[in-house]
């Protein structure tokens, strides 16, 4: 997605030496015409950067990656969408240099990134609102209790109808779209939400939050969620569900009322990626640009403070 609504243009300053003397000589001119040149062509950085991870946090990263190519041509930032599960697999793996994760590192993955000999620093870089989204012709839900949203997405062993919730409800049977079990935001949702309980197994998940965006779309008796820059890039063919009253917005996120389903959005470095110059670069633009581009795609940026904390660890590893 790009959705981002303005283009960052970037400048190189350049500086001429201006000879006033009368009678300075060529050699002089031509010397210091050749360290101008070196000068300007040390800041053009090359390399290669690879990340993966969250779809959630996606947009953010697209729009840093995109808007960094026009600061850095020669760097070429490549970024996958496995899933915030399958985004820290590659990081485990040493495949990749950053993953993005709408969730924190589990135990076991710091486990194992232990294991392998992977240090890496954790960087804050926006807050979303888990969006719980109905079928624009669903007429019976505005609103639900968090005890409400745990009846109807925990496994019960029997299909569920809408009636099962609430008796004045249609006597319809209901229809899942989750995020599938990679994603960060099944997670935050299973652990946080429905504490820990089994999420209805006939719920269709995956990967790719417009599968879920379509299938909600397209079937009147459909429920699902995922986070909160979707839903407003779609909010012309979907419906949000408030929840104990309090709908999703920039506001309510930002707050902290939007609860429990408000949470921080993550980018992880490979602390020795760091030491590299391209990589180094590319997170310190990232930092630099992260409340910005993620108030651009919908998402709301974290506090000031979380992005100078954020700066000061990375300059931990400026040479």
């Amino acid at each position: 997605m790009k959705k981002w609504k303005y283009l960052m243009v970037t400048s190189m300053a350049t500086s001429a030496l201006l000879l006033g003397a009368c009678g300075a000589d060529q050699k002089a001119s031509n010397s210091s015409s050749e360290t101008s040149t070196s000068a300007q062509s040390e800041e053009q950085l090359q390399g290669k950067v690879a990340g993966d991870g969250s779809s959630t946090v996606s947009p953010i990263m697209e729009a840093i990656v995109e808007e960094y190519a026009a600061t850095q041509p020669k760097v070429q930032v490549s970024v996958g969408v496995s899933g915030t599960g399958g985004g820290f697999e590659k990081f485990i793996n040493g495949e990749t240099d950053f993953s993005n994760a709408s969730r924190p590192v589990k135990e076991e993955e710091a486990a194992k990134l232990k294991e392998k000999g992977i240090d890496y620093t954790e960087f804050e870089i926006a807050y979303d609102g888990i969006s719980i989204v109905v079928n624009k012709d669903n007429n019976w839900i505005e609103d639900v209790t968090v005890k409400e949203l745990e009846e109807i997405w925990v496994d019960n062993g029997k299909k569920k109808k809408w009636s099962d919730i609430n008796k004045d409800w249609p006597d319809e049977e209901i229809k899942f779209y989750s995020p599938g079990t990679d994603s960060g935001t099944y997670d935050y949702f299973v652990n946080d939400v429905l504490e820990e309980q089994q999420l209805d197994k006939s719920a269709t998940l995956s990967e790719d939050d417009n599968v879920l965006v379509t299938g909600v779309e397209s079937d009147k008796n459909a429920i699902g969620y995922f986070g909160f820059a979707y839903y407003e890039a779609n909010k012309d063919k979907l419906k949000v569900v408030k929840i104990d009253g309090v709908e999703p917005t920039h506001d309510t996120i930002q707050s902290g009322d939007y609860t429990p389903l408000s949470r921080p959005l993550f980018v992880y470095a490979n602390n020795k990626a760091l030491e590299e110059p391209a990589m180094y670069n590319f997170m310190e633009y990232a930092l630099e640009n992260a409340g910005a581009m993620a108030e651009s795609v919908g998402y709301v940026k974290s506090p000031d403070n979380v992005y100078e904390e954020d700066k000061k660890k990375l300059e931990e590893f400026k040479k």
